[in-house]
């Protein structure tokens, strides 16, 4: 069996050592890359959101101008048969009284 001299044993600490803060350090360079990916997924999910909630809105804006559109045309529509068919029993009634 091989003894060890202390300052070969001294070397072999420093060497794992250093070898053990580079992992650190490429660890902690990992983490940071990772954090920055989830917030970025994050916010890509967010916008994906907001965006779909935007479409939505547009989409319940174009019904709600059609619906109006549609409200004011039945209005016109009920207001001209209201005024017609007034019209209609007037006449006829006064035809009929006329008689």
């Amino acid at each position: 069996m091989r003894y060890y001299s202390d300052l070969e044993i001294e070397l072999l600490i420093d060497e794992i050592s250093e070898a053990a803060l580079e992992a650190i350090k490429q660890a902690a360079g990992e983490a940071a890359k990772a954090t920055a990916l989830s917030m970025l997924e994050r916010e890509a999910a967010a916008l994906r959101e907001a965006q779909r909630w935007r479409i939505q809105a547009e989409a319940y804006s174009l019904e709600i101008t059609a619906v109006r559109s549609n409200g004011r045309k039945n209005t016109v529509i009920g207001v001209l048969i209201g005024i017609l068919g007034g019209l209609a029993v007037g006449i006829g009634g006064t035809l009929i009284i006329s008689r």
